[in-house]
């Protein structure tokens, strides 16, 4: 039995329907009967011939457990439909129905910081400064002990909601009134590098099927943020400790089938963030980059088989650049900020590969609904921790033979690294830059403290007038460099090139 991931909404991608019926179909071809729990008609894991019975149910304990009794299953796997189906995981096991898979006791180890940190503790693995706390007055204890800013967020999650980062004790007491009983805070590590693996695991040995690199930096969700495959800013030496400490978890963890982790890589130093015993939002994409069907193979290792029996290829990053997109649905909600962060706001993904990640950038951001321009005008208005990172950046524009044009802070930073830009005044004359089609692209970070609610007009002005607007500094230098890189090549399917890449192999 299946348990998918219910209702799609904003927040919940169809990733995890993706992975619901490779699982119908790894099961069925094992010589299972496949039954499908879920509650959604818009889905292919609804579909008459995804699996052998589909119960249209709520997923809930009473809706599951009685499909349970009248099915009597030889197991249930819950690691396919995301956060909906693991909350799930201790009213089965206390009905005695068997998981398939990761066992109940290491979905709890996982999602219980406390047991979590101590696991962490005991193999030696760096994780950001945390705390739980009960209350705003606790959470801003727990906050000015760590140190500021923190990201406060209740347990079990799901698609990052009622996540929020804090830079100070206000916040945290306005934070706290969207989330009830106890809260995780932890240390918020700022310009961070993320990093997003999944791994297949037999509970003693674990396979590292794909090191991703967020392009976004730590803190926006990884529904959210843009990510290459292979992750391009990992030297060798930091590829394996990523990968030592991704297979440290994984049997410490007791896994069985899927695992995603989320590190970070912050002043040098790697940083786990949270691991899910479960598939990840990544998985689909991760499973067509790489030629791999991670959930067939979990399926099998939920039935008994090992790591050893699956005959998968040898671990080695992939020699194609592989970059999966989010598509945000900003532009049907007039009024709607496209600032990223904690929560998840997609509604779909795309995917693209090139030979080189600026082209494979650029492709995907078209295949997004986001073309980046090729020249025209340029609008730039950072924060002040983002103006050294920003001048590179408009130099390469300017060098591509864009315009620049940025308010006073930003354009007197610019013309002291010795660049011409064209300064204009804060608001009225901003919007109508921008709303009359005289800029090309905006590039607007509002990270940090109070300025996450600053520069909102000019955000939603460009939204309204399907302007690429670019939020954060990462996403801005990665623009930049697909700009630049733009060019038409040869179009192959996913299967022709993996098919080449395992005969030059």
């Amino acid at each position: 039995m299946i348990l998918g991931s219910g209702p799609n909404r904003i927040g919940q991608g169809i990733e995890f329907d993706y992975c619901c019926v490779h699982a119908a179909q790894a099961y069925r071809a094992l010589g299972y009967e496949a039954v499908m729990v879920n509650s959604n008609p818009e889905t292919v894991s609804t579909d008459y011939d995804t699996s052998d019975r589909l119960y249209f149910e709520p997923l809930d304990p009473a809706a599951v457990l009685a499909v349970c009794d009248r099915e009597q299953p030889e197991g249930v796997a819950i690691q396919f439909g995301g956060q909906t189906p693991l909350k799930l995981a201790a009213s089965l096991e206390a009905a005695g129905v068997p998981i398939l898979g990761t066992p109940f006791g290491a979905i709890d180890l996982a999602e219980d910081r406390e047991r979590f940190g101590k696991l962490t503790d005991e193999l030696a693995i760096r994780v950001p400064p945390w705390g739980i706390a009960e209350g705003a007055a606790e959470a801003q204890d727990v906050a000015e002990r760590i140190g500021y800013p923190v990201l406060v967020r209740p347990s079990y999650v799901l698609g990052g909601r009622s996540m929020r980062i804090c830079y100070s004790a206000g916040q945290v007491e306005e934070a706290m009134r969207d989330i009830r009983g106890r809260v995780l805070v932890d240390r918020f590590l700022e310009d961070a590098v993320e990093i997003d693996v999944d791994a297949l695991s037999d509970g003693s040995l674990c396979y590292v099927a794909a090191v991703m690199q967020h392009v976004e930096e730590a803190g926006v969700h990884s529904g959210d943020s843009a990510c290459v495959l292979p992750a391009p800013s990992l030297d060798h030496a930091t590829y394996f400790e990523v990968c030592h400490v991704v297979r440290r978890l994984a049997r410490g963890l007791g896994v069985v089938g899927l695992l995603n982790v989320q590190l970070a890589l912050a002043g040098g130093e790697l940083y786990v963030l949270e691991a899910n015993p479960r598939a990840s939002r990544t998985v689909p994409f991760a499973s067509k980059a790489t030629g791999i069907n991670l959930v067939e193979a979990a399926c099998r290792l939920s039935v008994g088989m090992r790591i050893s029996d699956l005959e998968l290829p040898p671990e080695r990053p992939p020699a194609q650049v592989s970059v999966k997109a989010a598509v945000l649905p900003f532009a049907r909600f007039p009024g709607a900020d496209p600032v990223l962060g904690p929560e998840m706001r997609s509604t779909g993904e795309v995917m693209a590969s090139a030979r080189d990640f600026p082209t494979a950038f650029a492709k995907a951001e078209r295949a997004a609904g986001r073309p980046l321009p090729t020249r025209g005008t340029a609008f730039l208005s950072v924060r002040d921790a983002d103006k050294p990172s920003l001048i590179p950046v408009a130099a390469a524009l300017a060098g591509l033979g864009f315009s620049l044009v940025s308010t006073g802070g930003t354009a007197q930073a610019l013309r002291v690294a010795g660049l011409d830009v064209d300064e204009i005044e804060k608001g009225k004359p901003v919007v109508d830059l921008i709303r009359k089609g005289r800029c090309d692209l905006v590039v607007n970070t509002p990270e940090g403290g109070n300025a996450r609610s600053d520069g909102y007009a000019i955000r939603e002005t460009a939204l309204a007038a399907r302007i690429p607007c670019i939020t954060t500094s990462s996403g801005a230098a990665a623009a930049v460099h697909a700009i630049a890189a733009a060019r038409h090549e040869e179009a192959l399917s996913l299967q022709e090139r993996i098919e080449a890449e395992a005969v030059g192999a």
